[in-house]
């Protein structure tokens, strides 16, 4: 699939519909002609509701959707007729989206299930007739309430990515080669820079029949998380990863400066992606001697699980798996 086909950031404008109004009915009749009141009351107005399509990967198919506009609920009549509901706007996603209030920033809601609805933009309820207002003290109001106007405004739906193990690295880390080698997907793998442009997903087969999904993300850049680069694009696709799994060349200047310099950039966009599991792969591992290798191991960080790999001689693959699985049912040990 074409890069430009990944949307993963919409701006919608959405509006709910209004309340239908009661109605102010008296019954008349020629046995009763000066009847007491009988209005309905007003239907509800169309709601504007998210769902959950595991189906679903990107939101492209929103991608000219500039307007969501649900419709108004009918008016109460007279015989006690209650108006009718209008219909709900029903928009499908992908799990892992986020619901924005464009302005404020704040969050909504979020898709994590198939089928799950979110309300992002209730309907007005409908007004009651006067029938509702009749008393002993009051048996003829002439009044019925107005149904209650909908909602409207600017929403940011975002798609952040569901996966259990989220690649971090650099741009050119080797992450797309390690996802190719490991699961059946087919990112575009190309010996520059960003050759990645949009997230790819992959399951990778484990011992027993288990597997778990890994996510190839735009590689990171120093400075990220202040924009620099594919930078909050990428950052905002690991926050729903269960363990993250730090990639560097093992021709870096310095396997634990790269690595400090990825670390701070999570940290600066989001101090509670360090709560998460982590795991360090040293890439590229075929172009070193043995010697080498030695001297290397001495850089890498003591206080993270880490092992040597190549994605092309498929060095130390089994023992990453292990690795990984490990971290992924800690939480399930507890």
């Amino acid at each position: 699939m074409a890069t430009s086909n990944f949307v993963d950031f919409i701006k919608v404008y959405c509006r709910s519909g209004n309340g239908g109004g009661g109605s102010v009915h008296f019954i008349r009749t020629r046995l009763t002609p000066r009847g007491g009141p009988d209005g309905g009351n007003g239907g509800r107005g169309g709601h504007v509701i998210l769902k959950g399509n595991n189906q679903l990967w990107t939101l492209l198919h929103l991608r000219y959707t500039k307007h969501l506009l649900a419709k108004d609920g009918g008016n109460g009549a007279g015989s006690m007729r209650t108006g009718s509901d209008a219909d709900d706007i029903i928009i499908e996603v992908p799990l892992g989206t986020v619901v924005k209030d464009a302005e404020t920033g704040l969050v909504e809601g979020e898709i994590t299930e198939h089928g799950q609805l979110v309300i992002i933009m209730p309907g007005g309820r409908g007004g009651m007739g006067n029938d509702y207002f009749k008393t002993s003290m009051h048996r003829t109001p002439r009044f019925a309430q107005p149904g209650e106007e909908g909602k409207e405004g600017w929403k940011i739906f975002e798609l952040k990515i569901l996966a259990d193990v989220g690649l971090v690295g650099f741009p050119n880390a080797g992450k797309s080669t390690l996802l190719s080698v490991v699961s059946a997907a087919r990112p575009e793998v190309a010996d520059y820079p960003f050759t990645t442009l949009r997230p790819n997903l992959g399951i990778v087969k484990y011992r027993d029949e288990r597997s778990f999904v890994m996510a190839d993300i735009p590689g990171i850049i120093e400075g990220a998380h202040e924009g620099k680069g594919l930078g909050l694009r990428f950052l905002r696709h690991i926050e729903r990863n269960s363990v993250l799994l730090f990639m560097v060349p093992a021709d870096a200047k310095s396997i634990r400066n790269e690595y400090d310099i990825l670390l701070n950039e999570l940290k600066q966009y989001n101090p509670e992606l360090l709560d998460k599991s982590r795991v360090l792969a040293i890439t590229k591992s075929d172009l070193l001697d043995d010697e080498l290798l030695t001297q290397l191991k001495k850089e890498v960080p003591a206080s993270i699980p880490s092992v040597f790999i190549s994605s092309h001689t498929n060095t130390g693959l089994s023992k990453l798996k292990d690795l990984l699985w490990a971290e992924l049912i800690k939480p399930l040990d507890k």
